[in-house]
C-alpha cells in the first residue's frame, strides 16, 4: 500500500525585512501548496491500513506503549494542523484586501508569514519526542510546519512498522502452521507420535512456538521490527524480525527429512520382510537336514564324534513376529532398526546352519571318499590284468566289507583301504632283472 510522504516546508527565517507584494504573493502561494500536502498527508495518513489495524487491535507490550504515544501524536498533529490552516486564512484574508498592499499590510503580512506570532498549544507528550513544546509556545509558520513533519514522520513510522510486521509475519505463520498440520497427519500415519518418537516431539514444540509466536505478534509487532542499520531517518526504515520463524521452519524441515526416511522404510518393509522370512526359513531347512543326516551318520558310522545341532533361533522367530507387527500397526520409527538388526542377523544363522550341516555330514564325506579311492584302485588294478590276484581279492574284499558295512569303522576302514593300495602298488611294481656278473 503507498504511504504519503513528510510534509513539505522549511525552517522560518527569523528577524526577515519586509516583504515586498510579489514576494507576499509567491510566500501565500507556496504556503497553499504546502497546506495541500500537510492535508493530504493527514488524511492518507488517517486511512492508512495499518492504523486502521492499530486502533482495533488488543496490544501490549512495546506497541501498546509506543501505539498511545503515537495517537497522542497524532492529536496533536490535527490540533497544529488547524492552527495552521487558521494562520494562513488569516494571511489570506489581509492580502485579499486590497490589489495593492499598504506598507503596513505588507508589514502586518511579513509578521504573520515569518514571524514568531503563532500561538501553539501546549503539545508536550510523555515521551518527550519530535513536536513537544512548551505551553503558549509561539511559532513561525514554516517552524510549525516543521514541527507537523517531525508529528508526521514519527507516526508514520510506527504505523509503517507494525503494518509491514503484520503483512509479513503472520500470513507466513500460518502457512508455516498449515505445513506442520499436513507434517503431523504425515508423521502420525508413519507412528512418529509425541511421546513415542523424539520427532513426535519436535512436532509439539514446534505447534506450541508457532501458536505463541502468531499471537505475540497480533499483540506486540513492533517487538519484531529490526530498525534500518544505515540510520536511515525514513518511515519504516527497517524489516520485521523472521528469527523465530525461520528456526521453526528449519526445525519442521529438519523433522521432514527424518519422516521421510521412515516413509522410504514402509515402502519396502514388505520387500524386506519377505526376503527375511526366506533366509530364516532356508536356515531352518538346513538345521532340519543337519539333524537328520546327524541320525544317519550315528546310525551308519561308528566311532566318530558327531557335533550336536542346534534347534531353529527362537529370538529370530519372534524379533520378526515383532516386525510384522510394526509393520501392521505403522510403527515404521520402530520397524527400521529392528529391520536392520534381523537382516545381518539372519544371514549369521543361515551361515551357522551351513557349517552345522557340513560339521554333520563330515563323516559320510570320508566315508564317500574311501570307497572312491577303493573302487580307483580296483579298476587301475583290473586294467593291468591282476583282478584275479589272490591278495589283491582278499584285500580288496575286507576294506569293502568295512566301508559298505553299518555301522562303519572309519579308522579300520581306513587302515584297510591303505592296505589294498599298498598290496596294488606292489603288485603293479615290474620285477627287476638278475644281472649276471663275468663267470
Amino acid at each position: 500500500m503507498g504511504v504519503p510522504g513528510p510534509f513539505p516546508g522549511s525552517p522560518g527565517k527569523p528577524d526577515a525585512p519586509v516583504l515586498s507584494r510579489e514576494e507576499v504573493d509567491r510566500a501565500l502561494a507556496r504556503l497553499g501548496a504546502e497546506y495541500e500536502a500537510i492535508e493530504t498527508s493527514l488524511l492518507a495518513l488517517q486511512d492508512h491500513a495499518g492504523r486502521r489495524l492499530l486502533e482495533g487491535a488488543d496490544l501490549s507490550g512495546t506497541t501498546k506503549e509506543r501505539w498511545a504515544a503515537t495517537e497522542r501524536s497524532i492529536t496533536v498533529l490535527w490540533s497544529l494542523f488547524d492552527t495552521y490552516t487558521a494562520a494562513l486564512e488569516a494571511a489570506r484574508e489581509l492580502r485579499a484586501r486590497r490589489r495593492w498592499p499598504s506598507p503596513d499590510d505588507l508589514a502586518e503580512l511579513t509578521r504573520l508569514l515569518h514571524g514568531d506570532e503563532i500561538a501553539v498549544p501546549g503539545t508536550a507528550s510523555e515521551d518527550g519526542g519530535p513536536g513537544s513544546g512548551p505551553p503558549g509556545e509561539r511559532l513561525s509558520l514554516e517552524a510549525l510546519v516543521e514541527r507537523m513533519n517531525g508529528l508526521y514522520a514519527r507516526s508514520l513510522d510506527v504505523i509503517v512498522a507494525a503494518d509491514a510486521v503484520w503483512s509479513a509475519l503472520p500470513a507466513r505463520i500460518d502457512l508455516l502452521s498449515a505445513e506442520l498440520q499436513r507434517t503431523r497427519s504425515l508423521a502420525h500415519s508413519v507412528g512418529v507420535r509425541p511421546g513415542e518418537h523424539p520427532a513426535g516431539d519436535d512436532l509439539e514444540r514446534i505447534t506450541g512456538e508457532l501458536v505463541r509466536l502468531r499471537a505475540q505478534v497480533i499483540a506486540d509487532p513492533l517487538a519484531f521490527w529490526v530498525s534500518s542499520s544505515t540510520g536511515s531517518s525514513a518511515p519504516g526504515g527497517g524489516r520485521p524480525d523472521t528469527g523465530r520463524y525461520d528456526r521453526a521452519a528449519r526445525a519442521l524441515e529438519d523433522i521432514r527429512r527424518e519422516i521421510a526416511a521412515v516413509l522410504d522404510v514402509r515402502q519396502d518393509a514388505e520387500q524386506r520382510l519377505m526376503q527375511l522370512r526366506d533366509v530364516l526359513s532356508r536356515a531352518d531347512r538346513t538345521l532340519t537336514e543337519a539333524r537328520q543326516a546327524r541320525g544317519e551318520v550315528l546310525a551308519k558310522i561308528a566311532a566318530s564324534e558327531v557335533p550336536a545341532v542346534s534347534g531353529p533361533s527362537t529370538a529370530l522367530h519372534e524379533q520378526l513376529a515383532a516386525a510384522a507387527d510394526y509393520r501392521r500397526r505403522a510403527q515404521w520409527h520402530r520397524l527400521s532398526p529392528l529391520l536392520d538388526s534381523l537382516e545381518e542377523r539372519a544371514e549369521d544363522e543361515l551361515h551357522r546352519a551351513r557349517e552345522s550341516l557340513t560339521a554333520v555330514t563330515a563323516p559320510l564325506a570320508v566315508r564317500a571318499e574311501l570307497r572312491g579311492r577303493l573302487d580307483a584302485y580296483k579298476a587301475k588294478v583290473a586294467r593291468h590284468g591282476m583282478a584275479e590276484d589272490p591278495l589283491l581279492t582278499e584285500r580288496y574284499d575286507v576294506a569293502r566289507r568295512m566301508l559298505w558295512s553299518a555301522p562303519c569303522d572309519l579308522r579300520a576302514a581306513e587302515h584297510a583301504v591303505w592296505r589294498y593300495q599298498q598290496a596294488a602298488a606292489e603288485a603293479l611294481v615290474p620285477p627287476q632283472r638278475e644281472e649276471r656278473g663275468d663267470s
